[in-house]
């Protein structure tokens, strides 16, 4: 039922996707311009002050919580209605439901994906609980062990020794370097630089144009308030972070500022090899598994794009 709730809120609100080019242009310039932010999408549909009683609110839009005429007394004037909030902060919750649903062959977890385009923003105590859901995820563990296999079978980090003790260390050097960057990357410095968290899935136009994007997604994101692409200093800025607190519990062959940049460039690397796979595992799992992760969103979209090429077309046989 969640699932089915974020697609109807898809199909409400069209996406706005520019043509699928691929230039030298850098890559905030490149992919698509962000739809405007959910808030203002909120603000437009409430209910003015003032309204007479028997009025009905104009369709789609989403009934007021109680109270919700009544504006916030913030000192710099800008913040909505309470109603408002409460409305975008419960469709945000939703949506975040259905994401924390999401597995690949039922088993990966892919939270921080999201197949709406145009997503409410999340407020801190979401992102701050969907980066713990993701960390502290069975997944994370067993991936945790496997890591610390690989490394001990190829003679890694030999400072943590071998047998039982070894691998127990690797694998909790594993699972720390994992929560460490989940944790700064997608929840602290996202909460402090209101930048969203999440993978935004493109999901249509040509191959070559959604694998840079997926790439580019790496070093770009969303802006809370703007909901426009800007750096991605939260998620560049938690690896690296997260490489230098490796250095108190990696042994010090494996230490320095060598290790915390060559750690924080790894997990960058890994990051955006999993955007890129995330971006197409739906069309792979349409086609080997005949199942539609995103629930009929990419029919949507590309029913979208083939309607305004149509249109373009009938514009330029009519000049």
């Amino acid at each position: 039922m969640l699932a089915a709730i974020s697609f109807s809120l898809q199909a409400q609100e069209p996406q706005s996707l520019p043509a699928v080019t691929v230039s030298s242009a850098t890559a905030a310039e490149s992919v698509p311009d962000a739809p405007t932010p959910q808030l203002e999408v909120a603000a437009a549909q409430a209910p003015q002050a003032g309204t007479a009683p028997g009025a009905q609110a104009p369709a789609g839009s989403a009934p007021p919580a109680a109270g919700g005429a009544q504006s916030s007394s913030s000192a710099q004037g800008t913040d909505p209605p309470s109603g408002v909030q409460q409305t975008q902060h419960q469709e945000a919750e939703q949506q975040l439901k259905a994401e924390e649903k999401q597995r690949i062959l039922g088993v990966v977890p892919t939270f921080n994906t999201t197949y709406i385009w145009n997503a409410a923003p999340l407020s801190p105590g979401q992102k701050f609980n969907l980066a713990l859901h993701s960390s502290v995820d069975p997944f994370a563990f067993a991936a945790a062990f496997l890591v610390a296999g690989y490394h001990e079978a190829f003679n890694q980090d030999p400072g943590f020794g071998w047998g039982i003790e070894g691998f127990g260390k690797r694998a909790g050097a594993a699972f720390l370097d994992e929560f460490d960057g989940e944790m700064i990357g997608n929840a602290f410095l996202p909460i402090v630089l209101r930048q969203d968290p999440r993978f935004f899935r493109l999901g249509h136009g040509a191959f070559r144009h959604r694998l840079f994007y997926a790439v580019a997604t790496s070093f770009i994101c969303r802006g809370d308030k703007s909901g426009k692409w800007e750096p991605n200093y939260s998620n560049v800025g938690g690896n690296i972070i997260a490489g230098a607190i490796s250095n108190l519990y990696y042994p010090a062959q494996n230490s320095g500022w060598g290790q915390t940049f060559s750690n924080g460039l790894i997990v960058t690397a890994e990051g955006t090899a999993g955007g890129v796979f995330q971006e197409f595992w739906p069309d792979i799992s349409r086609k080997v598994l005949h199942r539609d992760p995103t629930r009929g969103a990419d029919a949507l979209a590309r029913a979208e794009d083939k309607a305004k090429q149509q249109k373009q077309s009938l514009d330029s046989s009519s000049q």
